[in-house]
């Protein structure tokens, strides 16, 4: 065996899954250092001579209040990061993957979409518990999430022993599958971070979706985000979808006080069959 290949055969071996954080590192290092420029421009402008009078002033008050906000902000940021580490103490993140996987059940030789899979974490989840279907997962990976993309999935299936996924780039406003090609879909804390009319967003993954097939779309659904989710269990069920409902999940997958500081308030699980 030539050593590259050798090499080749250790990376496999010692790979593992690096599903990365909700809270990006670098947004936390950005507002860290944000927030220590106006520190030293606080100690400069507001605390020594070198400007005088009301311009002092107005600068002492600035400067500081930004600094404050500033600390304020990286602080929740990096509690955030604390929270949703898939390998540190909270793991709230690996809990919703695996609550929201669980509502996912396939026939033999079925098909999952799992709408914006990010790190690939749900795609994986899925097909864990599916293991004789297939769960393609799709994402345009966008500069915001600089880190998430296809290759990355593609590691972290490698890493986990999964060999029922896929991967592509795909829109989840204009999806690239014709009508009723898919037994379930699936999606986690994706259309709300879609500017636009986020009921139809759903309806466009629920076209995808065959008939008597089910579906587990999870996602904050506060009426500032999407309207009257009521009224849209009920337009579903005219449609002739089943068993349709929304199930809280600020109270299953985390505590209430934490969803208000985590600005995940509203968040719910959409299930039902077509």
């Amino acid at each position: 065996m030539k050593p590259d290949s050798i090499r080749s055969v250790s990376d496999v071996i010692h790979e593992r899954s690096d599903y990365k954080n909700w809270m990006p590192k670098g947004m936390i290092c950005t507002a860290l250092a944000i927030t220590a420029l106006f520190l030293i421009l606080f100690i400069v402008f507001g605390l020594t001579g070198i400007v005088s009078g009301a311009l002092k002033t107005v600068l002492f008050v600035v400067f500081l209040a930004v600094t404050v906000i500033g600390a304020a902000v990286t602080l929740w940021m990096f509690l955030l990061y604390r929270a949703f580490d898939y390998n540190g103490k909270r793991q709230m993140s690996r809990q919703i993957i695996e609550g929201v996987a669980e509502y996912v059940k396939l026939p033999d030789g079925g098909k999952c979409l799992d709408v914006g899979c990010g790190s690939g974490a749900l795609t994986i989840a899925v097909a864990k518990r599916n293991p004789k279907a297939r769960v393609i997962g799709i994402d345009r990976w966008g500069k915001e999430y600089a880190s998430y993309n296809k290759p990355l999935c593609e590691r972290n299936a490698r890493a986990e022993g999964v060999t029922n996924t896929s991967f592509q780039k795909g829109d989840a406003t204009k999806l690239d599958f014709a009508d009723e090609t898919f037994d379930a879909v699936t999606s986690n804390y994706v259309y709300h971070n879609i500017p636009g009319d986020r009921q139809s967003y759903l309806l466009e993954t629920l076209r995808t979706l065959k008939k008597g097939g089910t579906f587990a779309l999870h996602d904050i659904f506060s009426r500032s985000r999407y309207g009257d989710m009521q009224a849209f269990v009920g337009k579903l069920l005219d449609m002739g979808y089943e068993k349709v409902e929304l199930i809280e999940t600020t109270d299953k997958y985390m505590k209430k006080h934490e969803a208000v500081w985590m600005e995940l308030s509203g968040s719910a699980l959409l299930v039902g069959k077509k």
